[in-house]
């Protein structure tokens, strides 16, 4: 988290305009021998623009694109074979000429207000990395060199989209759903965590051999991923798949607003299916179960990334209309690379402000009036300012938030590569479609938390605030991160 201590508190300071752009603004250049370059990569496009108009202020010359006149590339969670590895797709030719440096080196620059030496922790160190890295092969990469450094965190693991291993996260995926049904915490997070770091390992498995010294995976879990090797499938999973219980449930759950409690409610009462639900006139459905079931259709079918792109663009222009200088961030699934979704969520926080509570209602107004509104249910912010972060690694935050049902028109998409919802039932097709948008207020002085919170994934979360805890003697949540030892908060 000190990574964005420094940004955060000059942001602040200044109170000055953040449209996610670069300004035009001219400042005097005081360092003429260095010129540097910020890799977007895993930064984004809105974080690199802030720290490269910041760096501006200072006296540093910053050039928008890698140029011959580069000397100093700046990345923030990138190792020195991600650096190269990009810096060879450019076809800069000699890459030996750049300083490749960590954030952290940007970071103490901007803290004194001049250059500090480039050296130790602030160098990406070419020694240590290969200049001639490959996109990682799930088939050719050694187990035995690989298996030797996987952490026990999720949060100290490289895991890509690419999952070598996905025969074997699906199935224990399948097996952590049915024990999270019966609500057995425990059986169903030794699952979870054999999934994450499944999904992290470059190469796939085709022998147990392969996965020694591999961290969480037990004996339970090493049994079925050795019935998978040796059989192709898992009775166990064949089990739960024809499990009358477990059908039932992932049937009533795909309903937006049912739980566990009204899924276990309504299969003591005898139903299997939703037909048998709806059919039911003695049912009380909640205002948010009715609008599940309404929109049901939109609702359990994917959203695409071109979707979540042209909701976003709604979301903005709302925000926009109330608070011309408010961050408005796609974070979740979507933040992290993944090119489908069930939902698309938005943190939104104001520099300027700090936080308009009325915001969300304001945005609501507005979209009821532009009959784009389907349902919302908005809850109010129950944050204390002196409140300590929970020790619970799945506590709910306690900003203000906004769970609705966006109406999507077609024409709002890209109609090249957006695949128009199927026909209704009653054979009516429809121009729209309904997607699940959850909106996020937050004070921008906990905007990092946030952020870093609402990106997830939900193991990678568990694991941050388990190594806070165990690793740092810190306690960590979507608000704020806490020294034990010092008693204190961390800015």
């Amino acid at each position: 988290m000190d990574r964005f201590s420094a940004t955060i508190s000059d942001l602040k300071k200044k109170r000055r305009r953040m449209n996610g752009c670069i300004s035009p603004t001219l400042y005097e250049i005081k360092f003429n021998e260095f010129v540097l370059f910020i890799l977007e990569k895993k930064m984004g496009t809105t974080r690199r623009a802030f720290l490269m108009e910041l760096a501006r202020r200072k006296g540093f010359r910053v050039e928008s694109e890698l140029s011959e006149s580069v000397t100093h590339i700046v990345a923030e969670n990138n190792s020195c074979s991600d650096v190269l590895e990009w810096l060879a797709v450019q076809n800069v030719g000699d890459s030996s000429r750049f300083e490749l440096l960590d954030i952290s080196w940007l970071t103490e620059c901007m803290k004194v207000g001049k250059p500090v030496e480039a050296i130790g922790k602030h160098q990406l160190m070419r020694g240590n990395c290969l200049t001639n890295s490959a996109p990682i092969n799930c088939m050719t990469e050694t187990p035995s060199l690989a298996t030797k450094q996987v952490s026990q965190y999720a949060c100290e693991r490289r895991t890509t989209l690419n999952n070598c291993n996905q025969k074997f996260t699906d199935a224990f995926e399948i097996l952590a759903k049915d024990f999270e049904f019966r609500e057995n915490e425990g059986i169903c997070l030794a699952f979870m965590r054999a999934i994450s770091v499944l999904k992290c390992l470059p190469f796939t498995i085709v022998r147990m051999k392969d996965i020694e010294g591999v961290p969480w995976l037990g004996d339970q879990v090493k049994s079925i991923i050795e019935e998978i090797i040796e059989d192709g499938e898992s009775s166990s999973v064949k089990a739960v798949l024809n499990d009358e219980r477990y059908r039932s449930f992932q049937l009533f759950t795909s309903v937006f607003g049912v739980g566990l409690k009204t899924s276990e409610k309504w299969y003591r009462r005898g139903f299997r299916t939703l037909d048998e639900v709806k059919a039911d006139n003695s049912l009380k459905l909640t205002k948010m179960q009715k609008a599940g079931f309404l929109y049901y259709e939109d609702l359990v079918s994917c959203v695409a990334k071109e979707e979540a792109d042209a909701v976003y663009l709604i979301v903005k222009e709302a925000v926009r209309a109330f608070l011309p200088e408010a961050l408005v961030t796609l974070t979740g699934g979507f933040r992290r690379g993944k090119k489908i979704g069930h939902d698309v969520d938005f943190l939104i926080s104001d520099p300027e402000s700090g936080q308009d509570e009325q915001l969300l209602p304001n945005i609501i107004k507005l979209w009821e009036k532009q009959e784009l509104l389907l349902y919302y249910d908005l809850v109010e912010s129950t944050f204390e300012k002196t409140k300590i972060p929970s020790r619970k690694v799945d506590a709910m935050d306690h900003f203000q938030k906004c769970f609705l049902i966006l109406k999507l028109h077609h024409q709002k998409v890209d109609s090249g590569r957006y695949k128009p919802p199927p026909e209704s039932k009653n054979h009516e097709a429809k121009n729209w479609k309904a997607i699940r948008v959850d909106l996020v207020m937050c004070p921008f002085e906990q905007y990092a938390y946030a952020l870093l919170g609402w990106t997830g994934s939900r193991q990678f979360e568990r694991d941050l605030r388990r190594y806070a805890t165990h690793e740092k003697k810190m306690m960590l949540d979507n608000h704020a991160l806490y020294d034990k030892t010092k008693v204190e908060f961390s800015l």
